[in-house]
């Protein structure tokens, strides 16, 4: 039976936290700040004349309709959001190079969305690998990756409208591309859709986990922190008005065939503050473990949390842990605790470094980067340095120290490489699911200490028999 407005209105005003599954994923966070005596204050935009007058209605009307449902959910402070939903809306009038894609398109690019051709999935939906033809060259085949919203419930619609209003005006090397959109509503129900580019080497996170039998080498972290560096500078101050990102992670961070890295999933980004303003206050959203902490605490949103986020990253570089990993032993689990008592001397700080490049890095850069991270995770906000500051900093480490050997030579993964993969996730995921059930890890580690048991209790009655 379908939820209730008046449900989902009771659900939405408390902290909406995805569950961490039990291989430990990091999950996206959701909570409403509301700030007593807090108004509404008005927002300066700049608007230029649109070439693509078809694409401005279309994304308008996603925008009233994000807006309508915010207001039947009664949901608090909105005030701020819908500010800024108007703000990108008007992003939308701007130029922009989007191509409109039928339905029928892309059914038949992703052969029917076949599950062998799935390369992700989430709250929103799944994502598929597909091929069209270019609209310059018809002999020309295209890879691209096509996000599917769920049809089922409300999450992802206003993410889908923010994409297609940020990525249909910004373009940049380190911002993965958005080629296109469907947005169709017939007898099948509501269709809407994104299209990106192909990035066939996954995301920095995939790499760093154990999935992968082969470890980022260091020059390659090293420039993946340069690229990451770029992307969001440009994002905060390379054009005449700021977009924050809110949810810089290193799952949100693609490599593409020639391993450069950039940024993806601008669902939840949000213009910065007009001129005068100090902050964006908005509801409180994000991933545990990449927020910072006086955004949790207040929901005043500016650029300065994305920093907080890049230093968490540079950290993540470094010792191939996840911010918070509820598999470890108590004390490590989350990382700035763990590492904080190792950032006092040499010896020490090597005891950090992940294990798997096994000694082959540069100890230098590394504390360079670590004492890049340390600043970007001062406590006062204001102390933090900006993105373009960070960035300099970087070209400073990769400029003046000997990072060894060049990026080792790595082969993008091949669909074959990528779907093995999947097919183990979904298998440890549907093993886990049916072993552990509410109970989590606690339930899977009592299932393991059973098996002696029961493979003597077998084998004895094999011997009977």
């Amino acid at each position: 039976m379908p939820f209730s407005f008046p449900l989902i209105s009771f659900l939405l005003k408390y902290i909406r936290v995805r569950r961490f599954s039990s291989l430990g994923a990091m999950k996206c966070f959701y909570f409403l700040h509301k700030e007593k005596n807090e108004e509404p204050k008005p927002r300066k935009c700049v608007s230029t004349r649109s070439t693509s007058t078809s694409m401005s209605m279309s994304i308008d009307r996603e925008v009233k309709r994000s807006g309508s449902e915010c207001n039947s959910h009664n949901v608090s402070d909105f005030s701020s959001e819908s500010s800024a939903k108007n703000s990108f809306a008007i992003l939308s009038q701007r130029q922009s190079n989007l191509r409109v894609f039928t339905f029928s398109e892309l059914k038949t690019a992703t052969k029917n969305f076949n599950r062998s051709l799935m390369i992700g999935e989430g709250g929103f939906g799944s994502v598929y690998r597909g091929v069209i033809r270019s609209t310059e060259d018809s002999n020309k085949k295209i890879d691209i990756a096509v996000k599917q919203l769920s049809r089922r419930g409300l999450q992802g619609h206003k993410e889908w409208v923010t994409e297609v209003n940020v990525l249909g005006v910004v373009e940049h090397p380190n911002l993965v591309k958005l080629l296109g959109y469907c947005a169709e509503d017939d007898e099948r129900g509501i269709q809407r859709l994104l299209v990106y580019e192909y990035m066939p080497n996954k995301s920095v996170q995939d790499h760093l986990s154990s999935r992968f039998q082969t470890p980022l080498p260091w020059a390659a972290r090293v420039k993946i922190a340069q690229d990451a560096a770029r992307g969001l500078a440009y994002l905060h101050e390379g054009m005449d008005f700021q977009i924050i990102f809110r949810d810089f992670k290193s799952s949100n961070i693609l490599l593409d065939d020639q391993w450069n890295a950039k940024l993806s999933d601008f669902g939840l980004a949000r213009l910065g503050p007009s001129d005068g303003l100090s902050h964006v206050s908005t509801a409180v959203v994000g991933t545990i473990g990449y927020a910072a902490p006086e955004y949790i605490q207040t929901g005043r949103l500016t650029s300065k949390s994305d920093v907080w986020g890049y230093g968490i990253f540079l950290y993540e570089l470094i010792t191939g842990r996840r911010p918070l990993d509820r598999n470890r032993p108590k004390d490590e689990q989350k990382l700035l605790e763990w590492v904080r008592p190792h950032l006092s001397n040499v010896k020490k700080f090597k005891l950090i470094l992940d294990p798997r490049l096994e000694g082959k890095y540069n100890i230098k850069s590394a504390q360079k980067l670590a004492a890049v991270a340390n600043q970007c995770l001062v406590r006062q906000a204001k102390a933090r340095p900006k993105m373009s500051e960070i960035l300099e900093m970087v070209n400073k480490i990769v400029d003046t120290t000997d990072l060894g050997s060049p990026l080792l030579p790595m082969k993008s993964l091949t669909p074959k490489d990528a779907s093995d993969i999947r097919r183990q996730e979904r298998f440890k995921r549907k093993l886990l699911n049916t072993i552990t059930g509410e109970k989590g890890c606690f339930a899977w580690r009592s299932w393991r200490s059973k098996l002696p048991d029961e493979r003597r209790r077998r084998d004895s009655l094999v011997q009977m028999n």
